[in-house]
C-alpha cells in the first residue's frame, strides 16, 4: 500500500489521536478492517469496567469486527500511570506482532500517546503522606496553579510536559521534586524508555463543526443511559465516587445524585467540559512537529495511508 512505509506492518503502529469526537474510532476500525489489524485503546477512561457509555467505549459489536486490546483493565478506584500504560501496551504490541498484525492506536488521553511517541521516564516514588497533602492542595480553589508555579520555577522543562486536565502528574512532579531536591527533567534524562515505532495521525475539524459534534455526542449518551449508568457505578461506594469525580460526563452528575444540581443544568456543563477538554488536548498535540495533521471530514483509510506529512492544524 502507497504511503507510510511498514505503518501498517507489525513492525510499526499507527497512532490515531485527536480530541474527542472528532471521529477517531470510526476511522481506526475501517483502517484495521483494511489492513487486518487490531486496535489497542489509547483513553485513560476506558481501561475502567463499567465506564462504557460515557467514555463512548467501542461497542460489543465493534469489537467483534475488530479485536480490541487495552479496555476493561481497571476497577473502579484503582488508577494507571502512563508508565503502568507502557508496559500493558508493550505486551499488546509484542502478542498482536507474533500474529503478524498490524496494530492501529486510538484514542485522546495525552499522556498515554505521549508514552508511545516520546517515551517515558522512571522516576521514584511519592510518599503517600506528601501525596495525600498535594492532592488536598489541588483540590483548593487556586492550588493547581500554586503548585504548576512551583514545579515551574524549579523545573521549566518539566512543567511544559504537564497536560492541565492531568492534576495527578502534576502532584507527581511536584513530589518528587520536593521528595529529591531534583528537578524531575533530569531523573528522566536517566531513565528515558525508548519511542515505539510509530506514525502519529491527529485529526481535527473546524472547531464550530467539532464543538456541535460534541453537543450531539453528549445528548445521544444520555439517550443512551449515561445518567443510569453513573448512578448505578456510583453505588458501588466510595472508590467508584473517586474515580467519576476525577471523568468528565460523570463528574457532573454526581451533584445532581447528591440533591444540588439538576440535571438540565447539568447537561449543559457536561458539554462544556467536553469542548474545553478538546481545545486542551488540540494543543497538546501541537507539540508534536513530526504528526500528521488531516481534517477528518475528508480522512479516509486510504487517503490517510497515502498523505505525506504537512504542517498542523486543519486549513
Amino acid at each position: 500500500m502507497a504511503g507510510f512505509p511498514g505503518v501498517v506492518s507489525p513492525s510499526e503502529v499507527l497512532v490515531i489521536a485527536g480530541p474527542t469526537a472528532v471521529g477517531k474510532s470510526s476511522l481506526a476500525l475501517a483502517v484495521a478492517e483494511q489492513v487486518g489489524g487490531e486496535i489497542a485503546s489509547a483513553d485513560s477512561r476506558q481501561l475502567y469496567r463499567g465506564l462504557d457509555v460515557g467514555t463512548a467505549k467501542p461497542t460489543a459489536a465493534e469489537q467483534r469486527r475488530v479485536p480490541h486490546h487495552l479496555l476493561d483493565r481497571l476497577d473502579l478506584g484503582q488508577r494507571a500511570t502512563a508508565g503502568q500504560y507502557r508496559t500493558w501496551f508493550d505486551e499488546v504490541a509484542a502478542d498482536v506482532a507474533s500474529r503478524n498484525r498490524p496494530l492501529i492506536v486510538v484514542g485522546g488521553s495525552t499522556l498515554y500517546v505521549h508514552a508511545l511517541v516520546e517515551g517515558l521516564a522512571e522516576l521514584p516514588p511519592v510518599p503517600t503522606a506528601l501525596e495525600a497533602d498535594l492532592l488536598r492542595v489541588v483540590a483548593s480553589q487556586s492550588g493547581a496553579r500554586d503548585l504548576f508555579d512551583e514545579l515551574a520555577a524549579a523545573d521549566p522543562k518539566a512543567a511544559a510536559t504537564l497536560d492541565p486536565t492531568k492534576t495527578h502528574r502534576l502532584v507527581r512532579l511536584v513530589g518528587v521534586w520536593r521528595t529529591t531536591g531534583r528537578p524531575p527533567s533530569e531523573l528522566w534524562a536517566a531513565s528515558q524508555t525508548p519511542r515505539v515505532s510509530s506514525r502519529l495521525v491527529v485529526l481535527d475539524r473546524p472547531r464550530e463543526t467539532l464543538y456541535a459534534r460534541i453537543d450531539r455526542r453528549v445528548d445521544a449518551m444520555v439517550e443512551h443511559g449515561l445518567v443510569d449508568e453513573a448512578k448505578a457505578l456510583l453505588d458501588r461506594g466510595p472508590a467508584a465516587r473517586r474515580t467519576l469525580a476525577a471523568t468528565i460526563g460523570y463528574q457532573e452528575l454526581l451533584p445532581v445524585f447528591d440533591g444540588e444540581r439538576s440535571l438540565d443544568e447539568a447537561i449543559p456543563l457536561i458539554k462544556r467540559n467536553s469542548r474545553r477538554y478538546a481545545k486542551r488536548q488540540l494543543t497538546w498535540y501541537r507539540r508534536y512537529a513530526d504528526a500528521l495533521w488531516m481534517d477528518a471530514r475528508t480522512a479516509t483509510p486510504q487517503n490517510l495511508l497515502d498523505a505525506p506529512p504537512k504542517t498542523p492544524g486543519v486549513r
